[in-house]
């Protein structure tokens, strides 16, 4: 099992930048595919972006296409998601985790971080 945590949230304005970032322990974090998953109040949890265990296959939600871009170092066993153009309708606990594959929805998850989009 991987043991994931999050960071890089917090408040940013409309058209702003935020980096996210995943860390994971565990020896087996390169052979895993990872995902970046985002649940608003009273929403369920959607899929935002994934990421082959090598990282050479990527896919996003429509939503976010052009304006996310999700990355891993392997080396340091490290999944990110750089959001640029913000909007309102981004703010959501985002969260990264992994399942049995690249399309599994995800058995794994971490603690989640907030990203909040506000004037």
């Amino acid at each position: 099992q991987v043991h994931l945590v999050e960071s890089g949230g917090g408040l940013v304005q409309p058209g702003g930048s935020l980096r996210l970032s995943c860390a994971a322990s565990g020896s087996i974090f390169s052979r895993n595919a990872m995902g970046w998953y985002r649940q608003a109040p009273g929403k369920q949890r959607d899929l935002v972006a994934r990421i082959s265990s090598s990282g050479d296959t990527t896919g996003y939600a429509d939503s976010v296409k052009g304006r996310f871009t999700i990355s891993r170092d392997n080396a340091k066993n490290t999944v990110y998601l750089q959001m640029n153009s913000l909007k309102p309708e981004d703010t959501a606990v985002y969260y990264c985790g992994y399942g049995s594959s690249y399309y599994s929805f995800p058995t794994y998850w971490g603690q989640g971080t907030q990203v909040t989009v506000s004037s």
